[in-house]
This record gives structure tokens, sequence and C-alpha cells, in this order.
């Protein structure tokens, strides 16, 4: 459940929208930080929801029919121990042919060109971020080698990993559940700092939003210690 949670609401998808919103107001002449120009505010939160929802839905939307396909075809037929995309594959071939495993291999490397820049990207933002270096992809590299440094380093570890005898698939899932676990003091510390008038100016959050904000951050929590409190036993 942590792991499902993790990957649903994991650390980097704050880093990278919040960067991602920087990246927008440096790139537009006409920007201002909604603190100082409160009049663009309703233009900017109706992009940001509509942003939200759709990358939102989409992802859960994509999660939901991975877990269904692999329950109707590799656990379905008591394929039940996967360590490799390349065994995951090679099980879905007998039971959907050719098609399914070329179909499969394009995904896999699909999303590994989506994931390694986005994930590389939100760990530079977020470490140049809490150093204070400068950070944006606008950037050259020799304006910003820190920023640039981290992504590189992130990106060769990734690859490195295929060929150390970690299992792959473990390291995803453990990956989710640490996700997990780390999103909850930052959904609390964010929490916290949307509802101060010091730092948000008038944009501190709605009631609705305290208490939607409030109960994911719990029921994230609740399942974190529901985790540690079964793998104590």
């Amino acid at each position: 459940m942590v792991a499902v949670f993790g990957t649903t609401i994991s650390p980097y998808l704050f880093f990278w929208q919040a960067s991602q919103e920087v990246e927008e107001l440096q790139a537009s002449a006409q920007a201002s930080a909604l603190k100082d120009a409160p009049k663009q505010a309703n233009a900017s939160f109706r992009r940001i929801k509509l942003d939200t929802y759709i990358g939102m839905g989409f992802s859960n939307l994509v999660a939901f029919f991975i877990i269904l396909t692999t329950a109707a075809t590799l656990h379905l037929h008591g394929v039940t121990d996967i360590q490799t995309s390349a065994q995951a594959a090679s099980a879905l071939r007998p039971i959907a042919g050719d098609f399914a495993f070329w179909l499969f291999s394009a995904g896999i490397i699909g999303t590994g060109l989506l994931a390694i820049p986005v994930l590389a990207g939100s760990a530079a933002y977020a470490m140049a971020g809490a150093l204070h270096w400068r950070n944006s992809l606008e950037l050259k590299p020799s304006e910003a080698k820190g920023f640039y440094g981290i992504i590189v380093i992130s990106t060769l570890i990734g690859i490195g990993i295929s060929f150390t005898p970690i299992d792959p698939i473990k390291a995803l899932y453990w990956s989710a559940v640490i996700n997990g676990v780390i999103s909850v003091p930052i959904m609390a510390v964010m929490m916290l700092m949307a509802a101060r008038s010091d730092i948000m100016g008038q944009f501190v959050i709605t009631f609705r939003l305290k208490l939607l904000g409030w109960a994911g951050t719990s029921v994230m929590a609740f399942a974190v210690i529901a985790m540690f409190w079964s793998l104590g036993k």
C-alpha cells in the first residue's frame, strides 16, 4: 500500500511541478510572482489546476491498467516471480503472442526515455534549490554546473544499476516504498507553509484545501506507521 501511494504521491512531483512553475515565471517577461501580481492569480490557478488534474488523471489511469493487465495475464497464468523486465516480456509472449512482446518492449523503452530526464531533473532541482545553486534547464551547463552535474550523476547511477546484481524489480518496489515514507514529512511541511500568510500572502489555502490536504497527509502517515508496525511483528 505504501508503495502504491509512493508511486502516486512521489516527492519528485512536488519539486518538479514547483520548479517548472518557476521556469514558466522566468520564461515570460509579463509574468510575476503571484504574491507581487495577484491579478494574474486566477489565470495561473486555472492553468495549474487543469495541468494537475490531467496529469494525475492519466497517471492513475495508466497505473490502474498496469495492475489490471498484470493480474489478467502474468498472475492468472501463475507467473508471480518477475525479477527483470525481460522476464515479464518473455512471460507475455506465449500468452499474447509477438504483438504483446513488442508492445511491452516499446513501452519499457518509452517509459525509460520519459522517466530518466524527469527523475534526474527533479533530483537536481531539489538538491540545487536546497544548496542555493543556480538551477534552470534554460541555463547552459557552464552556467549551472552543480545543477547539471546532479542530472549527469543521477543518470549514470541509474544506468549503472543495470550492470549490478541488484534486482531491478525489487529496486523499483523499494524505491516506491521509500517515496511513500519520505512524502509524509514533505506533505506536512507543505501544508504548514501553505497556511502561513507571511509566506503565501493573500493566497493562503482555503479550509476545504486544508481539510483535503491534511486528510491525504494523514492517510499517507497511517499507511507508513502501519507498514513499520507490521514489519516489526
